[in-house]
């Protein structure tokens, strides 16, 4: 027998409560839709991009882009949002109400989108990855493997540790793109001493020998249209770099080899010069993968790690260095 549920004399005043409180919530429904979409559009166009310009940042269709910026999509998840604060240079403020706006909670303590939209899809390929961290993390330096972009795609623990002191920033963190940290991150100079001419002017110097052999290639020239936004990097570009070429050669460019100075992860041991090393293997130069490794002015026989408690900060005699110390 059909069940019938007893009404109250109060239903239809509940009910129109119901009725109100609904209607309410797709009023402020139909305000969030229009407010995720006005930050999109008007944070892109601070930034003088189009949709085009935005779509080849997220490596997506112009029309995926039309999408989320008309607010047709169904989930925003975390890897969308953490791409858009990126693509969209945004601060850790402005990724703070991105994230709120759109699906009302706090971005996820990483800034970084996952990192497995980095790796190869060849299974060989990412097991070789998987064995060559556990080499690198075996190694006392600062090692980091990047792309002809200078996208990082692995980092071991002493790269972690050099790094340590970096705030968050939604594009140039140092194990995202080691180029955008080096020019944009205003802690770079924290780290990196003789800041911008030992360690930016060389790599814009790189980073414009690579434009010219990929002018097509949508990551460059994302990079390329960021340094002319920088008013300081876009006269170290067009100026610096042809100077200080034309003084060092061309060959100072390059990254095996050079020798620049790092304030070193232990406080006790100061500025340290620091050797580049730039190697490749067949299956990394198949990934279009070159590793680099930082190797730090550090007495033989000690290890890079923090000095024990006591020790002498710049031990006395005769000693080796991986890398001479200024004035040696």
């Amino acid at each position: 027998m059909p069940h019938l549920a007893a009404v109250s004399p109060f239903g239809g005043l509940a009910r129109a409560g119901e009725e109100r409180l609904a209607g309410e919530e797709s009023a402020r429904g139909a305000v969030r839709s229009e407010r995720r979409k006005e930050i999109l559009r008007q944070r892109r166009e601070e930034l003088g991009l189009s949709q085009e310009d935005l779509a080849a940042r997220l490596r997506i269709s112009v029309r995926a882009y039309g999408n989320w910026e008309r607010g047709l999509v169904k989930e925003w998840t975390d890897r969308k949002l953490l791409a858009l604060a990126e693509a969209l240079e945004m601060s850790e403020r402005q990724c703070f109400w991105l994230f709120r706006v759109m699906v009302d909670r706090d971005p996820p303590p990483t800034w970084r989108a996952a990192e497995e939209n980095r790796l190869p899809e060849d299974p060989a390929q990412r097991d070789y990855l998987c064995d060559y961290a556990a080499l690198m993390e075996a190694v006392p330096y600062p090692s980091f493997l990047v792309d002809h972009r200078w996208d990082v795609a692995l980092t071991n623990s002493a790269f972690d540790q050099l790094f340590r002191t970096v705030r968050p920033h939604p594009t140039a963190l140092p194990d995202d793109n080691f180029l955008r940290f080096v020019l944009f991150h205003p802690d770079a100079a924290g780290v990196l001493e003789d800041h911008e001419p030992g360690w930016c002017v060389p790599l814009l110097a790189q980073f414009a020998t690579a434009l010219a052999g990929a002018p097509e290639d949508e990551g460059l020239r994302s990079i390329r249209q960021e340094v002319a936004r920088d008013p300081f990097m876009e006269a170290a570009y067009r100026y610096g770099v042809p100077h200080w070429l034309s003084t060092h050669g061309a060959e100072a460019a390059e990254q095996d080899g050079a020798v620049r100075t790092v304030r070193h992860p232990d406080p006790l041991r100061g500025v340290v010069r620091c050797r580049m090393v730039a190697e490749s293997s067949r299956m990394l130069g198949a990934m279009g993968l070159t590793r680099i490794t930082l190797i730090l002015a550090t007495p033989q026989g000690i290890p890079a790690g923090p000095v024990p408690a006591g020790a002498a900060a710049h031990p006395q005699g005769p000693r080796l260095r991986a890398v001479p110390t200024p004035g040696e």
